[in-house]
């Protein structure tokens, strides 16, 4: 088993954090690596494991909490852990309780972890097209304002997703948007257009006044070695995919 790969955001330097690859875990076969989808069909204890090994590298003895992702605009604040079978539907978390390590689950769509440092507020978010569309980003920050974070002072990373050269969507997608996100499409027929995923949450930080956003530039679909990808492995008709884990958390001493 090879040691956990975490890809850190330097905006975030100083905060616990980390957006985990596939690399290192024990999960086996289409799954192999490090996966932490607790709905993917790993072998009894393996995501569980692999979530384990995530949060100890992101901070050791810390308490991972999660919740049941849904493509929604809900926010949860974390005030103690719960346990991994009662995870609230929702598809963020903030927290001001340090120890606690706030985790979301992608293979596409984009995590988005967030710190406030001088209120003491983290916060992680799922972000697909639909989600971000709708304003998961935004309640997010909100979420972490009813706690003391100035959105002027949070400093936001997107991590791996999938990229707009590897993201071509159907002008049923593409029709949902509004003229101004024009921009983040890239249109090659009628039918078809390439979609900047990472650019378009970037967007919705900096609107709901995020003070620096950092992304990655990671692409989940293209690099096989590191990432899961839902769309890769649907595209090759496999029966089932991995998820990474993004992870960030208050220190225990602050």
């Amino acid at each position: 088993m090879a040691d956990v790969e975490l890809v850190r955001a330097a905006a975030l330097a100083g905060v616990p954090h980390g957006f985990a690859t596939r690399r290192g875990g024990v999960s086996t076969g289409i799954l192999a690596g490090l996966n932490c989808g607790l709905g993917a069909g790993d072998a009894p204890g393996a995501a569980e494991q692999n979530r384990r090994l995530a949060t100890e590298a992101v901070l050791p003895g810390g308490r991972l909490v999660s919740v049941h992702q849904i493509h929604s605009t809900q926010a949860v604040i974390v005030d103690d852990p719960w346990s991994e079978h009662a995870r609230p539907h929702a598809d963020a978390l903030v927290t001001d309780r340090p120890g606690i390590v706030l985790g979301v689950v992608t293979a596409d769509c984009a995590p988005v972890l967030l710190a406030e440092v001088e209120a003491g507020v983290v916060g992680a978010a799922h972000a697909g097209w639909r989600g971000a569309q709708a304003g998961i980003v935004g309640t997010c920050v909100a979420a972490m304002e009813s706690l003391g974070a100035r959105p002027q002072r949070i400093v936001a990373a997107v991590g791996p997703c999938i990229a707009q050269a590897s993201y071509q969507v159907d002008e049923a997608l593409h029709s949902r948007f509004e003229p101004p996100d024009e921009r983040f499409f890239i249109y090659e027929s009628a039918e078809h257009w390439r979609f900047d995923l990472e650019g378009y949450v970037a967007e919705r930080l900096a609107q709901a006044g995020v003070g620096q956003i950092d992304k990655l530039g990671l692409d989940t679909y293209a690099d096989e070695a590191r990432f899961y990808s839902f769309r890769r492995a649907t595209h090759r008709g496999e029966p089932d995919y991995g998820r990474q884990i993004s992870l960030i958390a208050l220190p225990e001493e602050r």
